[in-house]
């Protein structure tokens, strides 16, 4: 069965030195592991802030929720992106699949 190339996009890549690649994915992984724990301590500290200005002790609590579902939100959309940043590199040709072995023309 002969192997047809996938259609290139027109739109033409950005080619970042190994070196800067590796500290733009750092940067990311950093991001993640500290987006989680700032969104609950905001949201713990708005809700405290809250509770004392309005006289009542469960707020603390929702603050606590709400910053934590924020977080995860904030990290699933982070981990999308990468992903499908990661799919469009291969599909573009630059990954190893260079079709069935022995079978090259």
């Amino acid at each position: 069965m002969p192997y047809n190339r996938p259609i290139p996009d027109r739109k033409p890549h950005k080619k970042v030195s190994s070196g800067i690649g590796a500290l733009i994915e750092a940067e990311k992984a950093m991001q993640m592991a500290l987006l989680l724990p700032s969104a609950v301590v905001i949201g713990w500290l708005g809700g405290a802030w809250l509770d004392t200005r309005l006289h009542q002790s469960w707020i603390a609590l929702a603050g606590i929720i709400l910053g934590s579902v924020s977080g995860l939100v904030g990290i699933i959309r982070i981990a999308l992106a990468a992903g499908a940043e990661s799919e469009t590199e291969n599909k573009n040709g630059n990954g190893t699949d260079n079709g069935a072995p022995g079978k090259d023309l």
